[in-house]
């Protein structure tokens, strides 16, 4: 298959995207291997193990997949000579809405995940892997499935890999479309063909008691192709891309309002919140103005455009920044109560409607809970029936004091993180924007 991905803005930096960006590239291993692919899983067949957790670690590489735990502190919880079997489980489910970049490495690169879970393999003792992948993806599964198959026949993957004595065999697994299944532990237990509620941690962490109650690493997908470019390029050279503490480039998903929606890879924190909607995704439409932005997904919280927040600069001074100067990296976002999640920034103009935004993501998350915790399994639902009844001009004076009760008495009260992926839209809505819900609430709409 030839890639139809579009070439870069002048202000990316393509890593996981460089080879889907060349001319007539092709998702075949003869191409991938033609570009270099497989070197780096030769290169660590001659490391020691520990050399590649330690060069992650290193590299400051965040998970991708929108916790963004560091990627080097989660392997290191995994023992390698335990003496138990160990798993590699790649988090390919991408439900988050606003979030898509996975899936055009699944489509157009797959072997460079591929390589990446082998490296992994090797430095954490694994010999059986599993990729899943959301059912909404089935021409992906198949590409996926064909690379493994193509490396297979090449020595890459099965046993006795390249000669080194090492053994390792991965297969596709296709989830049943449940946004649940990001949640890793709910992951797991989809894997092993039960009902995908999370499970209580402690004890059940998956570095510990993970798929088959054995060590298990749980990562998403572009963070294990990010593993393929931290041996190539170096740990110390791939966390100079980004900030201290979030290595490497971050690929960000910009959808809604904006001239150029799509995907855009740069590095970690090298852009502004304007300079990403202004620059690099041409702006708004003609005639409008910034209203709201989510930054990492649709549980990150929301940001109002004009407001101001107080961040700390380098030098230890407390500084007001506008929306717009906040940077895109893990650690700003988080200082000004928000995340950067999974990549997905949904840009919203002043044309949108934050009730109704509001009521999309509540009708959402009530249909995607699992049903496992009640705060969840009922609030959510109650929620979504609050802004429902708004929306069709029956709401009340007290519906918006309500809809922050529910959200407040579902975040922090669940097994997973479901709970606040939930309630922080409703609490966040809420808060940026009082007038609207006040005026909707009352008949004013």
């Amino acid at each position: 298959m030839v890639s139809l991905i579009p070439q870069p803005h002048p202000r990316e930096r393509r890593v996981i995207f460089e080879n889907i960006s060349r001319p007539g590239w092709s998702n075949d291993i003869d191409t991938y291997v033609a570009h270099g692919g497989y070197e780096q899983l030769r290169k660590a067949l001659g490391m020691q193990p520990q050399e590649i957790v330690d060069a992650v670690k290193a590299a400051n590489l965040r998970g991708r997949g929108g916790a963004g735990f560091p990627c080097g502190i989660k392997w290191s919880f995994i023992k390698r000579d335990d003496g138990k079997p160990h798993y590699i489980v790649v988090n390919g489910d991408e439900s988050e809405p606003g979030t898509f970049k996975d899936r055009y490495i699944l489509h157009n690169d797959p072997h460079q995940l591929v390589e990446g879970v082998l490296i992994a393999a090797w430095a954490l003792n694994v010999k059986l892997a599993y990729i899943y992948i959301r059912c909404e993806f089935p021409h992906a599964a198949k590409i996926v499935w064909n690379a493994i198959k193509e490396a297979k026949a090449r020595g890459f993957v099965g046993k006795n890999i390249l000669g080194s004595g090492f053994d390792c065999d991965i297969y596709v697994h296709q989830g049943a479309a449940a946004y649940i299944c990001g949640e890793e532990t709910s992951l797991i237990e989809s894997l092993e063909g039960k009902r995908p509620y999370p499970r209580i941690k402690p004890p059940y962490f998956p570095a510990v008691l993970g798929l088959y109650m054995s060590p298990t690493i749980v990562n998403n997908v572009e963070t294990l192709c990010h593993v393929v470019h931290i041996l190539r390029m170096g740990p110390e050279e791939y966390s100079k891309m980004g900030t201290p503490g979030d290595g490497g480039t971050r690929t960000m998903c910009v959808s809604g309002d904006v001239m150029r929606p799509g995907y855009y890879e740069l590095p970690a924190g090298a852009v502004t919140l304007g300079e990403l909607i202004n620059d690099v995704c041409g702006g708004l439409r003609p005639g409008r103005k910034l209203k709201a932005v989510i930054p990492g997904g649709s549980s990150a919280k929301v940001m109002r455009a004009d407001e101001v927040y107080k961040i700390k600069g380098a030098d230890g001074v407390e500084k007001e920044i506008p929306m717009l100067d906040v940077r895109m990296d893990a650690a700003t976002l988080a200082s000004v109560g928000t995340m950067v999640g999974s990549g997905g920034v949904m840009v919203m103009d002043d044309s949108r409607d934050m009730v109704w935004a509001l009521n999309n993501l509540n009708q959402f998350y009530a249909h995607e809970s699992c049903g496992q915790c009640t705060p969840c399994r009922e609030g959510s639902l109650w929620m979504s029936k609050v802004t429902t009844r708004i929306m069709a001009g029956e709401g009340v004076a007290s519906d918006p004091a309500n809809l922050k009760t529910i959200a407040d008495n579902i975040a922090g009260r669940t097994v997973c993180a479901f709970g606040e992926a939930c309630s922080w839209p409703t609490q966040s809505f809420l808060a940026k924007f009082p007038e609207e819900f006040a005026a909707a609430a009352s008949g004013g709409k």
